[in-house]
């Protein structure tokens, strides 16, 4: 896609959606972070029906320590990889007791020191506490990227590198949003809905009806 083709598809988007957030369900920076690293290779409706139960549990992180790991395995067991999860988060929470008094500490350096959370899971709190322009690829902006043209990549971090050179600064604090939203319901990975697509004008690939020539995406992105 051109710069301005680029242009264009942030602006429509813009003005079907001014405010897009987060489909996670939360009400402090806490709560974001656990919901995110409880969402990877996990759907945003499933991690919202198991937090609607341990947030009121343990809204805090002394709360969730003190639930421990079992006791937050049971109330995440219907999401994917929850003994791991609950691992994750139980030692999460001891550190950020530890480390940070219990606070969501800012910097990238420190989220990514914490258990369980990555690159993608950072870039997703900053973005959505902070309000940092940066992008969080998750398997939607990875297909998206390519499969429109947007931002060509053979793995995650080449697509989040092109994609932050490519968007106009103005679009991109709410880019990462409009992004995935558009892959999670508008450009899926079987039978988009191209008809449906209010940039169809502008992407490069042709209408997908059939097989999907977007590369496989690399585990570390789910």
């Amino acid at each position: 896609m051109s710069k301005a083709a680029v242009a264009e598809a942030f602006s429509r988007w813009q003005a079907a959606n001014p405010h897009p957030v987060t489909e996670l369900e939360y009400e402090t920076p806490f709560q974001l972070l656990v919901a995110v690293v409880l969402s990877a290779q996990a759907t945003d409706k499933g991690v919202n029906l198991a937090t609607r139960r341990l947030f009121p549990a343990a809204p805090t992180p002394e709360a969730m320590a003190t639930l421990g790991e079992a006791g937050i395995a049971e109330y995440i067991k219907t999401i994917g990889l929850f003994r791991n999860k609950a691992k994750n988060v139980a030692m999460l929470c001891r550190q950020l007791l530890e480390r940070h008094a219990g606070e969501v500490p800012r910097s990238r350096e420190a989220l990514e020191a914490l258990p369980g959370v990555g690159r993608k899971t950072a870039n997703v709190v900053l973005n959505a506490i902070w309000r940092e322009p940066v992008m969080a690829v998750d398997t939607h902006i990875f297909r998206v990227g390519n499969r429109m043209g947007l931002a060509a990549g053979k793995d995650v971090r080449a697509v989040e590198d092109a994609l932050m050179r490519r968007i106009p600064k103005e679009y991109l604090v709410d880019a990462h949003h409009w992004l995935i939203l558009h892959g999670r319901y508008v450009c899926t990975a079987r039978s988009p809905r191209c008809s449906q697509c209010i940039v169809r004008d502008l992407c490069q690939s042709p209408d997908k009806t059939g097989a999907d020539a977007t590369p496989p995406l690399p585990d570390s992105a789910h």
